[in-house]
């Protein structure tokens, strides 16, 4: 797809270009557009392997405004995908002050980067304001009752985690800054994504890994779950850096858009289709250090809003997507084990 504009090529910043739908994003784009990619990530990791086709920009940029600042200065982005972020909900409850500050202060000053480019070189205005895509979270929404399920955007927001705090107010700073500064803010609320690459601290990658593991010989085959009776709606993240794409190009700024599978699964279920991709039998154990301190039983998208807007849909299928985990994670054990 080519995308005409302003000026050719248009730039596309990531933050967070080096985590899981940061380094897919960056491959997306670099893929599927003709956009010039910059990134920011804190480490020289993964995303050095998309050198030269990036330009990668390492160090601890949002939380120091200056050095964002002159960033945005430089690169002159016509999109930001704001993907930095702490992610991992447990994390939230043992540390809450870190995730609150990390995500919330990351946040906004990415937006008053953007704000201080849009007055910086200013030929017409519509040249000089770049799109800025908030990625928020379905932890948004808290505790759905069974009666507001499929969950729409109008849904009321009852956050039930530090980490689902931090990304609602991640999502109104974004319309704020939309509001009071007139800043093309898109905003989206991914639900659960997976797929080749996650961490193992999310629950289809740790599956898939200590399946892998059993299978090479390294552990017992014996997996540990928490509660397996929680229902997910489980997109695949290719399937949802597409949709940020078309959020961030052709979603109506100030407006928040649902993202996700519209299908719900339950957490046995999952573990059941990797089970039975395995090449060894494995035995489940509850641990109870991995249940949460609040949990959602059922969560499920309305999409609507986002298909009538750009035509998106998640299209790959839940027992894909759970192949190429393991299939990754197969890769994965044995070059650690040709390397021992």
């Amino acid at each position: 797809m080519r995308i005409t504009g302003r000026r050719f090529p248009l730039r596309a910043l990531i933050t967070g270009i080096g985590g899981f739908v940061g380094y897919h994003l960056s491959e997306y784009l670099l893929n599927h557009t003709d956009l010039e990619v910059w990134g920011l990530d804190l480490v020289e990791g993964r995303a050095a392997k998309l050198r030269p086709r990036i330009n990668l920009q390492v160090g601890d940029f949002l939380l120091d405004l200056p050095a964002l600042k002159k960033i945005f200065a430089t690169c002159k982005p016509d999109y930001v995908f704001h993907l930095a972020a702490q992610a991992f909900v447990p994390v939230s409850w043992s540390d809450p002050w870190s995730t609150l500050e990390n995500n919330i202060h990351g946040q906004l000053n990415v937006l008053l980067a953007a704000v201080d480019s849009a007055a910086l070189d200013r030929g017409s205005e519509a040249e000089g304001i770049p799109r800025v895509l908030v990625v928020g979270s379905a932890d948004e929404y808290g505790m759905v009752r069974p009666d507001e399920l499929p969950i729409r955007e109008t849904n009321l927001l009852r956050p039930n985690s530090p980490y689902a705090v931090s990304k609602v107010a991640q999502d109104m700073l974004g319309y704020q800054y939309y509001a009071s500064h007139h800043l093309p803010v898109v905003r989206v609320r991914p639900f659960n994504h997976i797929g080749p690459g996650q961490s193992p601290s999310f629950v289809t990658s740790d599956f898939a890994k200590q399946i892998a593991e059993a299978e090479a010989g390294l552990r017992q085959p014996l997996m540990s779950v928490g509660n397996l009776e929680a229902c997910r709606d489980f997109s695949d993240v290719r399937d949802i850096v597409h949709g940020y794409f078309l959020a961030i190009s052709q979603g109506e700024p100030g407006e928040v858009y649902n993202l996700g599978s519209e299908r719900s699964h339950s957490i046995a279920e999952v573990l059941e289709m990797l089970v039975s991709a395995s090449s060894i039998q494995m035995k489940v154990e509850p641990d109870p250090a991995r249940l949460r301190p609040s949990d959602t039983p059922d969560i499920v998208a309305d999409c609507g809003k986002f298909r009538a807007r750009t035509g998106w849909r998640a299209d790959i299928p839940l027992k894909q997507s759970l192949y190429d985990i393991l299939d990754y994670w197969r890769s994965e054990v044995k070059q650690w084990q040709r390397k021992h």
